[in-house]
């Protein structure tokens, strides 16, 4: 949205990011915030009495670095890794630039470490301000030069060997040319739990501490699978990868193909675990401190350890808080085709209720969440089938899906082709948040459970706004003790008109006021059934609440 009256335009400090207070340690000291979504293909379990056509699976996951003001950022050296990491929208839809390996960097060659270095470097300086920034792309180079996992099902379809000779992790299924989409490695959006860790960087970044992704919900129409799903959450498990030994100042790149144990070692690698972190507590430097840090948060693991296995010195330790146990639970039910409510939610659309994370260091924290919707069928089993099923007409096997079948339906010998694409048998889809920030708890916040109440939807009629909403609160039933507090916020743009053909919607942006312009307002009624606001003299909420002090930060809004 739009910090001022007027367009953000191509000045990223104009964009106005969402602001919400931190959980405290306490587990009195919630933060909860509604996270809501519709599925087009309908998710839930499957009982006799609500039968499904789909397995789905929808994982909520989120990453956070510390912040800095934008205006800060504009200071610093183009040539920064902060700069080059710093979580954004972009203020352009262009993706961010990339050059892709070749064989020779995967060689003994003696030029291939300058031109793995040349190549790092040059893909560095090409990472553009405007342009919107989530994994790094270090991460999308460790991901290109990983070899794809082949005991994965991918019936059909033809992974093509990428630029070092092998099919790498870019390409699956889903996505067999390889296409990329930012820094985000395709073959570990695709599959869930992943076997690699999600480091956003070759080790631990100790300057904004980029977490990996962490995992907050796996919603599923299949509950029996929630113990191996915990165990395979990178949360407080930890996951190995192959650390190349040639990885030094003379041979720069500590990463390669290798995703066994056995074919690291054949690599010239070591196998080492990795842990994931919320965050290093910095000051809580020795092992004492850190442990009075454990003793005053309920709500994270906090240890003294080091984050890789092959770092065994003392002086590697470190105090690691790591995020609370995955919550794995039921999908909310929604029919195929639909994108409507869920009457697993009271009529709400399909949501999840989810508390903000806490913080121990106290520190600002930018973040970005994302929503990824798994869905398979049961045209062949979607947890037993895997690459002995992949189609080799040599050997005589045939998958259990092809693409674009032939089938006989015995109308006169003439055979019956099914619209049929196996790159999406199953499929992930997903969508991802602004970038947003996380603040910690003010002293007059201590002991508080927060309600976060935002608005959601658009301005424009039903048919104008759909598949979202016209304006609406979220939640707009809240029940709140008088102890609770409530913050609330909203934002809007000043130019989201929707121009021919429409975009998502039709063209137009029915309502009152400047075209292309977002406002609420916030207005006391005096009854659910009342449509008209209550004068001011009338109202009695402003006289029974008071404004906590140290609000984010001021908006200019002209009304």
């Amino acid at each position: 949205g739009d910090a001022e009256d007027g367009k953000a335009d191509n000045d990223p400090t104009k964009q106005y990011s969402m602001s919400y207070y931190q959980s405290g340690g306490a587990a009195s000291e919630e933060s909860q915030l509604i996270v809501e979504w519709t599925n087009q293909h309908g998710c839930g379990g499957s009982e006799d009495s609500s039968p499904h056509k789909l397995n789905c699976d929808i994982v909520i996951q989120y990453m956070c670095q510390n912040d800095f003001q934008q205006a800060e950022l504009t200071t610093r050296a183009n040539n920064e890794d902060s700069k080059r990491g710093f979580l954004r929208d972009g203020t352009d839809t262009n993706t961010q630039q990339y050059q892709n390996p070749n064989n020779n960097e995967d060689s003994d060659n003696n030029n291939a470490d300058d031109q793995y270095a040349n190549r790092i470097s040059n893909n560095l300086n090409q990472i553009q301000m405007s342009r919107g920034l989530h994994e790094r792309m270090i991460s999308y180079d460790m991901c290109k030069f990983r070899e794809a996992n082949d005991g994965l099902f991918t019936a059909d379809q033809r992974l093509n060997n990428g630029g070092l000779g092998y099919v790498d992790a870019s390409r699956t299924r889903q996505n067999p040319n390889g296409q990329r989409r930012g820094y985000e490695c395709p073959e570990e959006r695709d599959y869930f739990p992943y076997w690699q860790p999600t480091l956003m960087t070759q080790s631990y970044d100790d300057e904004d501490q980029t977490t990996p992704w962490i995992d907050l919900a796996f919603l599923t129409s299949n509950t029996s699978r929630c113990d191996v799903i915990k165990a395979g959450s990178f949360n407080q498990n930890g996951k190995e990868r192959c650390v190349l030994t040639k990885g030094t100042t003379a041979r720069p790149r500590t990463y390669g193909r290798s995703i066994t144990e056995a074919d690291c070692t054949a690599e010239d690698g070591t196998w080492v675990t990795f842990h994931s972190y919320l965050e290093i507590l910095d000051a809580a430097n020795t092992e004492a401190k850190c442990t009075t840090a454990a003793a005053a948060d309920s709500r994270n693991k906090i240890s003294w350890m080091a984050l890789r296995s092959d770092e065994t010195a003392a002086s590697d330790k470190m105090c690691v808080v790591q995020a609370p146990v995955l919550d794995c639970t039921d999908a909310p039910w929604t029919r195929v085709n639909h994108n409507g409510n869920s009457p697993d939610a009271a009529g709400n659309a399909s949501r999840y209720d989810s508390t903000l994370p806490h913080f121990a260091s106290g520190t600002d924290k930018r973040c970005v969440m994302r929503l990824r919707y798994n869905i398979t069928t049961d045209d062949y089993d979607p947890f037993n089938t895997d690459s002995n099923s992949n189609q080799n007409i040599q050997e005589g096997i045939v998958s259990p899906i092809e693409q674009n079948p032939l089938v006989d339906v015995g109308a006169s010998g003439r055979p019956l082709r099914l619209a049929l694409n196996t790159n999406q048998y199953g499929r992930t889809f997903q969508d991802r948040t602004h970038a947003y920030r996380m603040l910690p708890r003010t002293t007059a916040m201590a002991g508080k459970l927060i309600h976060n109440l935002n608005v959601r939807g658009k301005r424009g009629n039903i048919v104008q706004t759909y598949p979202a909403v016209e304006y609406d609160f979220i939640p707009n039933r809240a029940t709140i003790s008088t102890e609770d507090l409530v913050h609330i916020q909203w934002t809007g743009s000043n130019s989201h008109n929707n121009q021919p053909n429409g975009g998502d919607g039709q063209t137009g942006d029915a309502g009152e006021g400047k075209g292309g312009t977002d406002r609420s307002n916030f207005l006391e009624s005096q009854g659910e059934i009342e449509n008209y606001p209550a004068p001011y003299e009338n109202t009695t909420v402003w006289s029974k609440v008071k404004s906590l002090p140290h609000p984010p930060q001021p908006v200019k809004i002209s009304l």
